[in-house]
């Protein structure tokens, strides 16, 4: 197999940047995709100011993976950067393969700078788009690029085949290197700066600076009806996203198939991906396509700049010679229109009727938010900038989560390797209090700890997840890695089981891997632990992360092979 890839595989070597190599091969169950990720610096130039940005093969964002169902993908990632990194595979279950899956000491140590490891699995059930990331420190703002699952071979989409598809990657930029802000927001406690510029496909777009000749175009012939694959690959904020004058069927989320409904707007937490077909019936015009932030915490500083790319109808008039005609402009939500984000996420259900599992065994309440923690005795004021002379923290159900250092968690269960992390996550809060009223400041102090929810395998776990009004109530979008789950409902306020288990959708709820929590609100997610592992759950804003946001679900084998976490590879890094 080595030498058939070595030889249908070109590697080119061009002025000293690496270029994508890929190769397929055909398999028993699909095929397998060959591809080779080099972590390195690349100049890369917006805003008018060049940065030696990290990058995959020098692309800004990385390659776009194409796959079908039931594929597998061979990523060699070769890491020739000065930092540390691991590549998460967002959303692919992972099944029995969490040796891949990629949070650094979660489930792998780092690769180290010069250093190496193949990623591999098989795309199991899974149509529509996902996305690959970085997720190691901050190096995501640069590190990512979409991954499009197309029906197996032979299928089709469960909507009329569109004209063309375009993927659409929402990001953040900083005028600075990323991994400088969250150092200097961890020294001095308090919170990072915010990024200058909102992109699509890594380019701000005409309102910013030095950046209008880079804006991308989507091209459109009048009637045709396109796919569009819109991905939140921003660090830290949801994104509200609109077209002028034109309307969006939504087909998919996160990989999975939806009831189609039509919306003007869509607003998409970091993490989340969403399909549309678009429709272009509209005169021959050119349209500015727009992002801007859906920003949830009052009071909260953030990037208030919108990025744009055009629509642009192939029969649109040509402008007079030395003038140009300036695109059609949408209106924008509100930065902080919380109404038009409910409407949006509470619109989703799964295309027909799903088997809602039933019997629970684990009745889980995950209060999750910030939190201040005093600043240590002896500590100078310049590390304890967050407010009135604290630090920034976060938690869920009052842990404030620590990467280990020593091995990856996924090892240490593996290994039996004790000291790495504790089996004692609560499984509700360990203070019950008014969530999301006025929070007595002695719980504002979470504890540190590296703990795991253990779970037997084939178990039913349901998840309630309480957002907490703790130095400030706001959107959350929770990720659980190696699992997609049901949303049976969301709501504002304290979850009360009485009242609220009747408003649970047991008839066809979406298919998640990320749930935007209300802002002040919760959310009910439930899933079968049908795949064994240590599986990072956290909030995906990358900020909440680095303050502790985080736990995880560690799912033991069951019984045989196909309920047995594969062993792990030769080539695992070490820590």
């Amino acid at each position: 197999m080595e030498g058939l890839r070595d030889s249908s595989c070109l590697f080119l070597v061009l002025f000293g940047l690496l270029l994508l190599c890929t190769s397929t091969m055909a398999s028993a169950n699909g095929k397998i995709h060959y591809h080779d990720f080099v972590i390195q610096a690349t100049p890369v130039k917006r805003l008018c100011k060049t940065h030696n940005t990290i990058t995959v093969n020098g692309m800004y964002p990385g390659p776009t993976l194409e796959v079908n169902n039931g594929d597998t993908l061979v990523v060699n990632v070769v890491n020739r950067a000065r930092y540390n990194v691991t590549i998460h595979w967002h959303g692919v279950r992972q099944i029995r393969t969490g040796w891949a899956d990629g949070p650094e000491f979660v489930t792998q140590c780092p690769i180290r700078p010069g250093g190496s490891y193949t990623y591999r699995f098989t795309i199991q059930g899974q149509e529509g788009t996902l996305w690959w990331h970085a997720h190691s420190s901050w190096l995501r703002a640069t590190v990512y690029g979409a991954l499009i699952i197309h029906p197996r071979e032979g299928d089709s989409y469960p909507f009329p085949k569109p004209k063309r598809e375009t993927a659409l990657l929402l990001g953040e930029w900083w005028d600075a290197n990323p991994i400088d802000v969250v150092r200097e927001a961890t020294r001095t406690g308090g919170a990072p700066n915010v990024s200058d510029a909102y992109t699509i496909n890594g380019q701000p777009g005409d309102l910013y600076n030095c950046s209008s000749k880079d804006t991308v175009i989507v091209p459109v012939g009048s009637g045709e009806t396109n796919l569009l694959r819109v991905v939140n690959s921003a660090l830290n904020q949801q994104l509200f996203f609109k077209i002028a004058n034109h309307k969006f069927t939504v087909v998919g989320a996160d990989a999975s198939y939806v009831k189609p409904f039509t919306t003007s707007v869509l607003m998409l937490g970091p993490g989340q991906t969403t399909d549309v077909l678009i429709t272009a019936d509209q005169p021959p015009a050119r349209y500015y396509i727009a992002a801007r932030a859906y920003a949830s915490a009052q009071g909260a500083p953030f990037d208030n700049t919108t990025t744009t790319a055009i629509l642009e109808y192939k029969s649109a008039p040509c402008p007079a010679k030395g003038a140009s005609i300036k695109p059609v402009m949408p209106t924008m939500p509100a930065f902080n229109d919380t109404a038009t984000a409910t409407a949006f996420s509470t619109s989703f259900r799964s295309p027909r009727k799903v088997l809602v599992p039933t019997n629970i065994d684990h009745n889980l309440l995950f209060a999750v938010g910030l939190g201040l923690n005093n600043c240590p005795p002896g500590a100078s004021n310049s590390t304890c900038q967050g407010p009135n002379g604290t630090r920034f923290t976060a938690s869920m159900n009052n842990v404030s989560f620590v990467l280990p250092s020593t091995f990856s968690m996924l090892q240490a269960h593996q290994k039996g390797i004790n000291g790495v992390f504790t089996r004692d996550f609560p499984a509700t809060p360990p203070v019950k209090f008014d969530y999301t009223g006025n929070v007595s400041r002695s719980l504002w102090q979470p504890d540190r700890g590296t703990k795991v929810y253990p779970v037997k395998f084939g178990e039913t776990v349901q998840l309630v997840i309480q957002g907490t009004s703790i130095f400030t109530a706001e959107n959350h979008p929770i990720h659980l890695h190696g699992y997609d789950f049901y949303i049976l409902a969301e709501g504002f306020g304290n979850y009360n089981p009485s009242r609220d288990t009747a408003k649970f959708n047991l008839i066809d709820p979406p298919l998640r891997n990320t749930v935007s929590l209300p802002v002040g609100g919760w959310a009910v997610i439930r899933f079968v632990a049908d795949n064994p592992g240590v599986w990072l759950m956290h909030c995906h804003l990358d900020v909440h992360i680095n303050w502790g946001l985080a736990m995880a679900f560690l799912v033991e084998n069951g019984i045989g092979e196909l309920q047995t976490l594969e062993p792990p590879p030769a080539d695992l890094p070490l820590c």
